[in-house]
């Protein structure tokens, strides 16, 4: 009896390993129409105050996303893209691309403290390294990434790179990695030291563009504009895997509590990859979202997945560029709430 016993226990174990592997699927739980004025790039989470900061071109909308409400505004920031928060000096630090600065606000209160001067155009993607309280920005025009001393508000240097610069991860031990588009490569940073530590080809990967790390196994995803998320060892940058996902994937995220990354994919898909274990990965879910949510933030302490997207106006009389135009209807900008079944 004890055998037998013994054998259904393994049994059970062999049955259940499989739908653990998998992972949760996605559904669309709430849609909340925030309205409000202008287009929008990155989203960030968080996780201290539980607020969704949103970038709307000339400012940072911040919204509870579990009630859907608007709870606050960081305004003039011309051209923001990113917005990056240091929980552990209660700021914030968005990346104005078309002014040319870094505005740093109080997380609390969302008071600017502080407008740092960059260097260069085009500021776009931002991120906060706690390991040496520096926050790095990438611009485009020279192609480089400006660090700023995030405790003095204060612009460190500038590194050039080589590369049209995207979105970027830390690991929290001192190492940056940060996609370059045009040229199908990641750089990996020293953030401590402030040097190069090696730059590697995302191949099969064409123009990464989203990034996400998991920092327990040293893994990064990336989103690729073929259709492709691709894994990488962050130790060697050996590419690790790569999986399908939706076209128009503009960020990807990774839930530490769930080892689940995730694609924002414009056709209206949100694409799911379970780590199975550090160099196995199965695509669970391909939940429907909206057209033209292609970015994305995940709050790990719910599991929720956040993205946006608007309803547009298509004129099809084509334009110089051959392409139909396309304009957000006004007050039609929309909070998507994903959340596990």
């Amino acid at each position: 009896m004890f055998k037998r016993l013994l054998w259904s226990l393994v049994a059970c174990v062999a049955v259940a390993l499989p739908a653990f592997a998998a992972g949760p699927t996605y559904q669309l739980a709430q849609k909340y129409v925030l309205g409000g004025e202008g287009g929008w790039d990155y989203l960030t989470f968080d996780g201290s105050s539980r607020r969704l900061f949103i970038s709307r071109g000339t400012h940072v909308m911040v919204v509870d996303p579990l009630k859907g409400t608007v709870v606050g505004d960081v305004p003039g920031t011309g051209g923001v893209h990113g917005i990056a928060v240091a929980p552990d000096l209660n700021k914030g630090f968005t990346s104005d691309g078309r002014d040319n600065t870094s505005t740093v606000f109080d997380l609390t209160t969302l008071k600017t403290i502080a407008k740092v001067k960059l260097p260069g155009k085009n500021a776009d993607a931002i991120i906060y390294d706690p390991a040496s309280q520096r926050v790095f920005t990438f611009v485009a025009g020279p192609q480089s990434i400006v660090a700023i001393d995030a405790q003095n508000n204060t612009m460190l240097g500038t590194m050039p790179i080589g590369g049209r610069p995207e979105f970027a991860a830390v690991d929290g031990r001192g190492s940056l990695y940060l996609n370059l588009e045009d040229t199908s490569q990641i750089v990996a940073v020293d953030t401590l030291q402030a040097q190069f530590k090696a730059t590697w080809s995302v191949k099969p990967c064409e123009e990464p563009s989203g990034m996400a790390i998991d920092v327990r196994s040293h893994r990064l995803f990336i989103g690729c504009s073929n259709k492709l998320m691709a894994v990488i060892n962050a130790d060697t940058g050996k590419v690790v895997t790569t999986l399908p996902i939706g076209q128009g994937s503009d960020a990807i995220g990774f839930d530490p509590g769930t080892n689940l990354a995730f694609s924002s994919n414009g056709e209206g898909t949100l694409t799911v990859v379970h780590e199975d274990s550090p160099d196995t990965y199965t695509v669970v879910d391909n939940a429907s979202t909206q057209a033209g949510a292609r970015t994305l933030v995940v709050d790990s302490g719910t599991h929720n997945v956040y993205l946006v997207t608007a309803a547009f106006n298509i004129t099809p009389t084509p334009v110089p560029s051959g392409q139909p135009r396309r304009t957000m209807i006004p007050g039609s900008f929309t909070l998507l709430v994903m959340s596990p079944k």
